[in-house]
């Protein structure tokens, strides 16, 4: 699928930036007092249309609070260079990625565009999405897409109108957060390490004000009281909900709510919560602001009971081409927050996920399964695949092979027919199955497939012409 022409969805931005512009500037809050089961409705619904964005906010603070870069952190307009795979010590993302190296940035684009620069890749797997601050993909940059030449752009936000220099093409952004995620394929050998870190080392984002100029970034402010060790997921999940909807009052303001949300943006109003004014549950009354303090619980407790309706089901997978741009689908988008932050366009990437067997038990390291794929039935995909190991929570499983995927990357052995098996198991199915095998740990985990690029072409995961194999408890 070719990009959409800037020049269109530049003017589809603008029309709809002035929409929504007008829409807030006359909006005012109608908060006025709830019976208990209206605040628990209208909560609700704030509750998981907002949960993007407050996990954005939550996900940059912690990322950026450092004075300089330091290994997954830099402030803000900075780039992280991941030189190796995270570990299962890396508790900042829920579902990383074990297949690539990791080049990303937050901007503030509220005062001025910054400029991205891609060097040329030659011909490798790379994508650089670039995700607003509800979490849509708004552009994604990459072989699929753009192609592995160098490349240039101006991200600009929202209000901004300018001139650009030759031969920077603008990427604009609904939202003043913007969150560059780019991942770069690499095999993980110290031969391609080197040659992922020269790459990297060639990408560069700066101000537009100094773009072309000598530039050395100003060192980051350190808030203290920004909890550096909690999953952010689980500080989100400890707000209360004045707390919760106070920040996305504030929030609102730099990062408007689209267009199609207005519907939504009215029912935030008769709970009090509107863009850049202060959020005062008294006004609820003591009744409604009584039950709107059980939001957050509810809220998030709804969200996660979204799995089985996220997308399909095949084969006790659960998967969806619902992903990176999710118009007002605010449930969808709010659970692919709390499982997955930073998911692509199903062009880009596929996520099947499964928490239980073939026959509907939840895994549980005790036992032990197996992936069976028939010959030439490998996952279609022409970016690459894998097939990842998270516990409970979606994080990474320490193990003593440091291996959180599996791919063609390990140099799978195929079985005499030409068929190949991936051994899921807490220990080692023994010397002659190990390249194949995937750790687990010793109680529950979710294991979470990845088709990078998915083939278009039959078979193909996008179309339904090939399935994914169940997986099959041995012992």
């Amino acid at each position: 699928m070719k990009p959409i022409r800037s020049s269109l969805c530049n003017r589809a931005l603008t029309c709809g930036a002035v929409a929504v512009a007008s829409l807030m500037t006359n909006l005012t809050s109608q908060a006025a007092p709830l019976t208990a089961a209206q605040a628990i409705e209208l909560g609700n619904e704030a509750y998981i249309y907002g949960y993007p964005l407050i996990t954005m906010e939550y996900t940059r603070r912690v990322i950026t609070n450092v004075e300089k870069v330091e290994g997954t952190h830099a402030p803000m307009g900075q780039l992280i260079r991941m030189r190796e795979y995270p570990t299962a010590a890396f508790k900042d993302v829920t579902a990383p990625n074990a297949d690539t190296l990791y080049t990303t940035c937050f901007l503030d684009l509220s005062k001025e565009p910054y400029v991205l620069s891609l060097p040329d890749a030659h011909g490798r797997y790379y994508l650089f999405p670039m995700l607003d601050g509800w979490t849509d993909v708004f552009q994604a940059p990459g072989k699929r897409t753009t192609g592995t030449g160098a490349q240039t752009y101006a991200i600009t936000g929202p209000g901004w109108k300018g001139m650009l220099p030759k031969g920077v093409k603008e990427y604009k952004s609904p939202t003043a957060i913007v969150w560059v995620l780019g991942r770069i394929y690499c095999a993980g050998t110290p031969e391609d390490y080197t040659a992922v870190h020269k790459m990297q080392d060639e990408v560069s984002v700066v101000p537009l004000s100094v773009y072309g100029k000598s530039y050395t970034p100003p060192e980051g402010k350190v808030d203290p009281s920004i909890d550096m060790k909690t999953p952010v997921r689980d500080q989100v999940n400890a707000l209360s909900s004045e707390a919760y909807f106070s920040l996305l009052a504030t929030l609102m303001k730099d990062n408007p709510p689209a267009k199609a949300d207005a519907p939504m943006v009215s029912k935030l109003a008769r709970l009090g919560v509107v863009p850049g004014k202060a959020f005062d549950p008294s006004k609820l009354g003591e009744e409604g602001a009584k039950a709107l303090a059980e939001v957050p619980k509810l809220g998030f407790e709804k969200i996660m009971g979204h799995f089985k309706d996220a997308g399909r089901m095949e084969n006790g997978w659960t998967f969806s081409t619902k992903t990176g741009l999710y118009g007002t689908e605010y449930l969808q988008r709010a659970f692919i927050t709390a499982i997955g932050l930073g998911a692509n366009r199903p062009q880009d990437a596929v996520y099947p996920t499964s928490e239980a067997d073939a026959e509907g038990k939840p895994y549980i390291g005790a036992n032990q399964y197996v992936m069976h794929f028939d010959k030439g039935q490998l996952p279609p995909a022409d970016g690459f695949w894998s097939l990842t190991m998270y516990n409970a929570e979606y994080f990474f499983v320490a193990n003593p092979l440091n291996r959180y995927s599996i791919s063609a990357r390990q140099n799978l052995k195929a079985n005499a027919d030409g068929s190949t098996d991936l051994y899921i198991q807490n220990e080692s199915p023994g010397a002659d199955k190990e390249s194949n095998w995937l750790p687990a740990p010793k109680d529950k985990f979710i294991l979470m497939l990845r088709l990078y690029w998915p083939r278009e072409k039959n078979p193909s995961i996008l179309n339904g012409t090939w399935k994914i194999p169940a997986v099959k408890t041995v012992k």
